[in-house]
């Protein structure tokens, strides 16, 4: 895209102009289809993990030792569960008095099953609890991502914790990771009860390999706030996941993509290649979202393309991050009919067969789309598995050419724009002489 940087006498030139340019530069075009919403056919199934080991002792909330704000807050939380949710319990740490660290990292347990709660029950055994052991927070969220099975919706763990990990390995990072890089469809939410800046580290790496949240409760109406707050968006945000595609190192090999939303993985200064059957008369719309799960040097970027099996560039989209987001996104949006001028003469007469819209029996356009990134590891991060990647792919009808002029042409545009600022120049010098001479005059 050319930006146009315009003077204040030309954009006077486009009012002046604008009642008559108006109808030539008005571009209307049919509104993006829309897929219709899928209906979850399985519950919200979440698992709340907690830390149960000997630093939940500490009386540092309110005056109150950290097990009975969380107690507290996950008696509430069960009272006020949604009926349709499925809930489990986890803890860590809970059990295993002694000194063996072999022994006291193997510590976690599921007190409640995932499914229906028996409010009652799950009030009683979280009541029962006391700080005991050690922290094996990745065994703990490797466990909880088995309780809560397979399925076609997200699910989620809000994991509820003080204290680093004490028995890597496994590291919890890495374990989220891990569990993302599968495809498992999970969602790991953290809540810190402990100011500590290592603790808040792990925490945010482990939501952020999920695309999960951190939050630093420092109160028992912030804990049970939040707790509720990560419950509730269970429910309200289950949907059908992103299907999980493998893109490939060249576009013959690469998966055919059907209008959908896919996530992959991609390493560093990967490019991933996909393809897109696009037919006369429609219009791909692609974008992609790389999350920064794992910690990357300030400068870096996203591109998407969009090529023809020949290699040909058809359009791309970039974008690029300064390191203050996790988030780096492109988009693009391509016509078939805009490579028709490129098509063959079939019938002999020199001119280019114009494209039908939404003609079936025409064989559609192959389109590969490639996903790069210019991203660059520090020192010490791993480059296994990949960042995780989400492609969302849509294939409309093509929006109509604009009439009369080809504004959509740069060239164009800007021979208009200056005529219009200098007639209107020109216009605004002769009232401005005309009026500085009456002036004198009287």
């Amino acid at each position: 895209m050319i930006n146009i940087r315009r003077s204040t006498t030309v954009l006077r030139g486009l009012l002046a102009v604008g009642v008559l340019l108006g109808p030539v530069l008005a571009v209307g075009g049919p509104a993006p289809a829309r897929a219709d919403e899928e209906t979850a056919a399985e519950p919200p199934r979440v698992e709340l993990v907690l830390d149960v080991s000997g630093s939940m002792r500490a009386r540092d909330i309110d005056g109150r030792s950290r097990i009975e704000v969380a107690q507290q807050a996950f008696h509430e939380v069960v009272d006020a569960l949604p009926e349709q949710t499925q809930l489990g319990i986890r803890v860590l740490g809970a059990t295993y008095r002694g000194k063996d660290k072999k022994v006291g990292c193997q510590d976690t347990q599921q007190i409640v099953p995932v499914g229906p709660v028996d409010r009652t029950g799950a009030k009683a055994a979280v009541a029962t609890l006391r700080p005991t052991g050690f922290t094996p927070v990745g065994l703990a969220l490797r466990s909880a991502a088995r309780d809560l099975g397979t399925g076609a919706t997200a699910r989620r763990i809000v994991l509820i914790t003080d204290g680093e990990d004490t028995c890597a390995p496994p590291d919890p990072c890495e374990v989220a990771r891990e569990l993302a890089a599968q495809g498992t469809k999970l969602v790991v939410d953290t809540l810190g009860l402990a100011p500590d800046e290592k603790v808040r580290r792990q925490l945010l790496c482990i939501a952020n390999a999920t695309g999960g949240t951190y939050t630093a409760a420092q109160s028992a109406d912030e804990l049970t706030g939040r707790l509720k707050q990560l419950v509730d968006r269970a429910r309200d945000t289950y949907t059908a996941a992103p299907a999980v595609v493998g893109g490939t190192a060249r576009c013959p090999d690469a998966p055919l993509l059907a209008p959908g939303v896919y996530t992959d993985r991609e390493k560093f200064s990967e490019h991933r290649w996909y393809r897109v059957p696009v037919r006369a008369g429609q219009e791909l719309r692609a974008s992609v979202s790389i999350a920064l799960d794992r910690p990357v040097n300030p400068d870096h970027g996203v591109l998407l393309r969009a090529t023809a099996p020949d290699g040909r560039e058809l359009v791309r989209g970039v974008d690029a991050g300064s390191g203050r987001t996790d988030v780096v996104s492109a988009g693009l949006r391509w016509s078939a009919a805009a490579d028709a001028t490129d098509g063959d003469d079939s019938d002999g007469d020199g001119e280019t067969p114009t494209p039908v819209p939404g003609d079936a029996s025409a064989a559609p356009t192959t389109v590969c789309l490639v996903v790069s990134n210019a991203f660059a590891p520090r020192p010490g991060t791993r480059a296994d598995p990949g960042m995780p990647i989400e492609l969302t792919v849509d294939v409309v009808a093509s929006s109509p050419a604009p009439a009369g002029p080809d504004l959509g042409r740069g060239w164009v545009l800007l021979v208009l724009l200056t005529l219009a600022g200098l007639l209107t120049g020109l216009l605004a010098g002769l009232l401005t002489r005309w009026w500085v001479a009456t002036w004198r005059e009287n």
